[in-house]
C-alpha cells in the first residue's frame, strides 16, 4: 500500500473517532407535557405532520379528553389511528384496534360495570412514550401493545400471555367526543389457502367533521383463524343521529407465553385500494424496529432544524417538546399518488401535497408564521390546499378538519395565513389575479355576521352573538388582504380593506375607554364589567373586555390616538396585568386561563399583547413579562401548559419567543424583538442558517440593549424576515 493511501486511511479514521454523533434531539422531548390540566395533547406515536396518529383513546369522551388522553385516566378502549392535538373540541379516533384474550363484549363499555366492553387499564408505571413510538401493558389481558408510524400507516405490535382465545378487535363505531359512525363496512381477502389474509373497510361519520370519509387496510404477520362481525345494538346517539355500530373480531390461532402478533393498517381519504397503495409504498414489510428508527429519523430531522445552547435540562425538554408539538399538524390528508378528498366530497389528482387539520383562528398567529420560518419547503403546498378549497367550498378555510370546513371560531382567519404566505413569497405557482380572488371572494361573503357588517358597518350585539371579537378578526383579515394587495400591485383594493381594518373603532367607548358591544341602534350593551364573560353568549369570543381591548395589532397607531398619546397607552396596557385576576360570571369559557391580571395566556387572542410594548417603545417591560411566562406557563409537568395546546399555536408562541422574536401583524413580514432565552441558536432557514446569540444572558442581563444583523448595528425593534430567511448572524447584546 503506497504512502499516500496510509496517510489517507490514517486520516480517515482520526476524523471518524473524532467525529461527534448526531444529536439525538427526540430524546429531549416529553409528549407528556400537556396531557394534564386542559392541554389536550395527543400521545401516541406519529411522524411530523403525518396522516396517522396512532395512540391510545380512553373510555372518556370529554373536553379534557378531547385528544384521547388524559394523565389523570389509564382506561384504554384501544388504539385509534387518527386523533387531534390540543384542540377544544372532540372528533376522530377513528379505526380503533384492541388487543384482547378471551370473550369479551366488543364495545367501550364503562368504567363503572368491571367486564363491560372490550376495555382495559394501561400500566402507566410501564408506559413509553416518545417520538415515533408509543408502548403500554394493557392489565386486564396481560398484552404488551406497542406502536409506530409512517405518514399514513400505522404499525402494531403485541406480545401475547399464553392464551387459547387471543383476538383483535377492530372497532367501527366510536369515534371522538361528538362524532357518530353513519356508514361503516368491512371487506375481507384471503390468501390461496383460503385463510383471512387482510381485512379491509371504510367508517363514515358526522361531528364537528360533518361528513368525514376514512378507508383502511389491515394486513396481519399471520393468517386470522376467523373473523366475526359484531353490530352494536345502539342505532342511535345522543345527539339523535342514526349510528352505524360496527364491530370485527379478528381471531387468533392460540398463542403462546410471549408469542407476538403484528398488525399494519393504511389509512386513506380516498378509498380502500388507496390505503392498500398507501401501505404498499410505505409499510412493505414488518420490521418494526426499522420502522420506528425511520420515525425517529424523521422527528430528528425535523427537530433538529432549530437547535439551542443551554445549560438548563428542563428548559431544552420545554423547548424541544413545543416544537415537537408545532409538528403534528398541518397533516398530510392524500394518498402516495396525490389523489385526495375535496371539501366538496369529490375524489382529485392532486399536483401537491394535500394538508388538512388546519386551526387556524389559534395558528395564524405564531404556529402558522414559524412554518414559514422553519418548513419553507411546505408552505406552497400549504398555499395550493387553500386555494383548492377556496375552489371546492368557495371561501377559503377557517378552521378544516379531514376535507370538512368546521366554520369553528370567528373571522377569515384563513385569509391571514394565505395573505402572510403570500407577502413572504410563497404563491404556489397561482397567479396574481387567482390569489386576489380567493381573497377577495372570501372576504365578499354574506355569512357568519359579514352581511351584517356590510350592512351597517359593524356587526350588532343584538343580532349576532360574540360580535365584538367577530369583527375585530375581520378586521385583522382586512388588513392581512391588504397587506397581500398591495405586494401583488392591487393598490385600489388595498386601499379599500385597509379603510375596512379600521372599523373596530365602531366599538369604542371613549368614556371607558374599552371596546363594547353595540346594537343596532348604536347603543352600547349593558351592564359592562371588563373582567366579565359567558361563554357563546357575551360579546366576546373566550374572552373578556380587558383580553380584546388588545386585538388590534394591526392598528396600533390608531390605538395610540385613541388614547391619546403612547404614554396613556402604555399606562392602559399596565392596567392589564394588574387588573383582578379572574373572571366574574357564569360559565365562563375554560380557555381563560394562565391569567397575569387579565392577560391570559392560555387563549390564543392575547398572544400578540406582550409585543405590544415593543411596539410601543418599551420592550423592557415587555421582556419582562415574557420571561414571566416562561417561568411560569411553560414546565415538563403534565399540566405544564397555560391552556389547550391548540394543534401548535400554545407551543409556537414559545419557540418563537425565546429566540427572541415574535410576528405579531397579520401579513406583515417582521418580527418584533422580545427576550432571547438560549445563549445560542441556529435555524435551518431557506437560505441556509441563521445563527443567533444572546451575548452576556444571564439573570440580570436579561434585556436586550443592541442587535446586530451580519455583523452590523441594527436600530430597529423588529427583524425584517427577509433577512432572517436568508440566513445569516443576529447578535443580541444583553444588559440590566
Amino acid at each position: 500500500m503506497s504512502r499516500r493511501i496510509l496517510a489517507a486511511v490514517a486520516t480517515a479514521l482520526l476524523m471518524a473517532a473524532c467525529a461527534t454523533p448526531s444529536t439525538d434531539y427526540a430524546s429531549f422531548v416529553n409528549p407528556k407535557i400537556g396531557t394534564g390540566g386542559h392541554g389536550h395533547v395527543f400521545v401516541g406515536a406519529n411522524v411530523p405532520f403525518g396522516l396517522v396518529q396512532l395512540g391510545p383513546t380512553s373510555i372518556p369522551q370529554q373536553w379534557d379528553w378531547c385528544s384521547g388522553y388524559h394523565d389523570s385516566d389509564s382506561t384504554i378502549i384501544g388504539f385509534s389511528h387518527t386523533h387531534l392535538s390540543g384542540t377544544g373540541i372532540g372528533d376522530l379516533f377513528d379505526i380503533t384496534l384492541m388487543p384482547v384474550t378471551g370473550q369479551v363484549e366488543p364495545s367501550r363499555g364503562s368504567e363503572d360495570v368491571p367486564g363491560s366492553g372490550a376495555w382495559s387499564y394501561g400500566d402507566r408505571s410501564r408506559e413509553v412514550a416518545r417520538p415515533g413510538y408509543y408502548s403500554i401493558p394493557l392489565e386486564r389481558y396481560g398484552i404488551l401493545a406497542e406502536l409506530t408510524a409512517t405518514s399514513r400507516c400505522g404499525l402494531h405490535r403485541y406480545t401475547f400471555p399464553r392464551s387459547d382465545e387471543a383476538a383483535v378487535i377492530i372497532d367501527l363505531e366510536n369515534g371522538g367526543c361528538w362524532d357518530d359512525a353513519t356508514d361503516t363496512g368491512f371487506e375481507l381477502e384471503r390468501d390461496a389457502d383460503g385463510q383471512i389474509s387482510a381485512v379491509s373497510g371504510y367508517r363514515f361519520s358526522t361531528g364537528w367533521a360533518r361528513n368525514q370519509k376514512i378507508f383502511f387496510r389491515a394486513e396481519f404477520s399471520e393468517p386470522l383463524a376467523d373473523f366475526v362481525v359484531n353490530e352494536n345494538p345502539r342505532q342511535e346517539s345522543q345527539r339523535g343521529i342514526a349510528r352505524k355500530a360496527l364491530y370485527g373480531r379478528c381471531v387468533l390461532a392460540p398463542k403462546a407465553e410471549g408469542q407476538q402478533l403484528l398488525v399494519k393498517v393504511g389509512l386513506s381519504p380516498v378509498s380502500v385500494e388507496g390505503a392498500k397503495a398507501n401501505l404498499e409504498a410505505e409499510l412493505p414489510g414488518w420490521d418494526f424496529e426499522a420502522v420506528e428508527a425511520d420515525a425517529r429519523k424523521a422527528w430528528n430531522e425535523e427537530l433538529g432544524k432549530v437547535r439551542i445552547k443551554t445549560a438548563d435540562a428542563d428548559s431544552r425538554t420545554i423547548f424541544y417538546t413545543a416544537l415537537y408539538h408545532t409538528m403534528v399538524a398541518p397533516s398530510v390528508f392524500d394518498d402516495v399518488n396525490g389523489d385526495y378528498r375535496g371539501s366538496d366530497d369529490v375524489v382529485r389528482p392532486g399536483s401537491f401535497r394535500n394538508y388538512t387539520t388546519f386551526s387556524l383562528w389559534d395558528t395564524y398567529r405564531a404556529a402558522m408564521p414559524l412554518m414559514t420560518l422553519i418548513h419553507p419547503e411546505k408552505m406552497d403546498d400549504i398555499v395550493a390546499t387553500m386555494y383548492h378549497i377556496y375552489k371546492e367550498q368557495g371561501d377559503l378555510p377557517v378552521w378544516h378538519l379531514m376535507g370538512n370546513e368546521t366554520d369553528c371560531m370567528v373571522g377569515n382567519p384563513g385569509s391571514v395565513v394565505f395573505a402572510d404566505a403570500v407577502v413572504k413569497g410563497f404563491r404556489a405557482g397561482l397567479s396574481d389575479e387567482q390569489i386576489m380572488d380567493a381573497l377577495v371572494s372570501t372576504a365578499e361573503q354574506e355569512d357568519r355576521g359579514l352581511d351584517l357588517r356590510r350592512r351597517y358597518g359593524y356587526i350588532p350585539a343584538d343580532l349576532y352573538r360574540e360580535s365584538v371579537a367577530t369583527d375585530m378578526e375581520y378586521c385583522i383579515a382586512d388588513a392581512a388582504l391588504a397587506q397581500a394587495a398591495t405586494v401583488l400591485g392591487y393598490e385600489d383594493v388595498a386601499e379599500a380593506y385597509r379603510e375596512h381594518s379600521h372599523d373596530w373603532t365602531n366599538f369604542w367607548d371613549p368614556e371607558l375607554q374599552f371596546l363594547r358591544g353595540r346594537k343596532v341602534d348604536g347603543s352600547f350593551t349593558e351592564p359592562f364589567d371588563p373582567i366579565y364573560s359567558r361563554h357563546e353568549t357575551s360579546d366576546y369570543t373566550e374572552g373578556t373586555g380587558w383580553q380584546y381591548l388588545w386585538l388590534v395589532p394591526q392598528d396600533v397607531d390608531l390605538l395610540v390616538s385613541l388614547f391619546g398619546s403612547r404614554e396613556a397607552t402604555l399606562a392602559k396596557l399596565d392596567g392589564l396585568f394588574e387588573a383582578p385576576d379572574h373572571i366574574e360570571g357564569e360559565n365562563a369559557s375554560p380557555d381563560i386561563s394562565g391569567l397575569i391580571g387579565q392577560y391570559a395566556h392560555g387563549n390564543e387572542p392575547g398572544h400578540h399583547t406582550l409585543y405590544l410594548y415593543a411596539m410601543l417603545g418599551r420592550s423592557d417591560k415587555g421582556a419582562d413579562l415574557i420571561r414571566r411566562v416562561y417561568r411560569e406557563m411553560y414546565t415538563t409537568a403534565p399540566d405544564g401548559l397555560a391552556g389547550n395546546e391548540d394543534v401548535g399555536q400554545m407551543s409556537a408562541w414559545y419557540v418563537l419567543s425565546s429566540l427572541g422574536f415574535y410576528q405579531s401583524e397579520p401579513a406583515v413580514a417582521r418580527f418584533w424583538i422580545g427576550a432571547p432565552l438560549w445563549d445560542k441558536a441556529s435555524v435551518k432557514v431557506e437560505g441556509g442558517t441563521l445563527e443567533i446569540s444572546a451575548r452576556g444572558l444571564s439573570e440580570k442581563n436579561c434585556h436586550v440593549k443592541e442587535v446586530r444583523l451580519n455583523g452590523q448595528p441594527w436600530d430597529k425593534p423588529y427583524l425584517e424576515y427577509s433577512d432572517l430567511r436568508k440566513g445569516g448572524k443576529v447578535e443580541f447584546i444583553m444588559g440590566e
